[in-house]
């Protein structure tokens, strides 16, 4: 994919993992635009990433409503005229163990990290056929390693991961790439986190940006359908 102008669409891009997307995008010439639950922060955000607006929307979307993820669709396809990438980065993570888990909070992590990525794919799907462009989830080693304290985060995300495989094989007719990027430990500020010199051990925001770039720029014949990625040295992770 020549990525000069493409456009792109990052759900959960106004911190984190996502604006460090949006700006990898950005620095190789594409246009992005930026979600999150609240339009304010989207658009704050969208001013920080660049000080040229016409390359760059903030919307709001609660990406667990499909109406919400039409209409930010919608305003992107207004401004920009297109759609090209679209990656499904937003996500909610709440750790106890099983009998302690909270029922709200377990909707919240189905509803945001799964059917979040269902209805992201779903507003975007028909655009993405008429440029034939590429869908991307965000997932998780834990989309594949179990672990305790994880049942509800876990399931959302080991969804996640079959979710994204299966549409893999249900778009390729369209010329439509579809992958699904697993990422360790990275510094980003999940679950309340605030990023720190003790978090330079992990994976930085940049570096899932640089990874989404190479996916990018892989030859049309060859799909990258599932990436772990994790940090190189765990052992360097300050002791308690």
């Amino acid at each position: 994919m020549n990525l000069q102008d493409k456009v792109a669409y990052i759900t959960g891009g106004t911190k984190g993992i996502g604006l460090g997307i949006a700006q990898s995008l950005l620095n190789a010439g594409m246009r992005v635009a930026i979600s999150g639950r609240r339009s304010f922060n989207a658009e704050e955000a969208a001013k920080e990433l660049t000080i040229d607006q016409n390359r760059v929307l903030g919307v709001g979307s609660d990406v667990s409503n499909l109406p919400d993820e039409k209409a930010a669709v919608s305003k992107i396809l207004e401004k920009f005229g297109q759609l090209d990438v679209v990656i499904a980065n937003a996500g909610v993570g709440h750790f106890a163990p099983i009998d302690q888990l909270d029922e709200g909070k377990w909707h919240q992590m189905i509803d945001t990290n799964v059917t979040g990525v269902f209805n992201t794919l779903k507003a975007s799907v028909e655009a993405l056929k008429k440029s034939k462009g590429y869908y991307m989830t965000i997932a998780s080693l834990a989309g594949t390693n179990f672990f305790q304290t994880g049942a509800g985060y876990n399931a959302s995300k080991f969804a996640v991961v079959g979710f994204t495989q299966a549409a893999m094989l249900d778009l390729r007719p369209y010329d439509i790439k579809v992958s699904t990027i697993m990422p360790g430990s990275v510094t980003s500020h999940f679950n309340g986190h605030v990023p720190d010199e003790k978090d330079a051990w992990k994976i930085q925001p940049e570096d899932i940006g640089e990874l989404v770039i190479d996916l990018l720029k892989m030859h049309p014949r060859t799909l990258p359908s599932k990436i772990e990625v994790r940090p190189t040295r765990p052992d360097l992770k300050p002791k308690a």
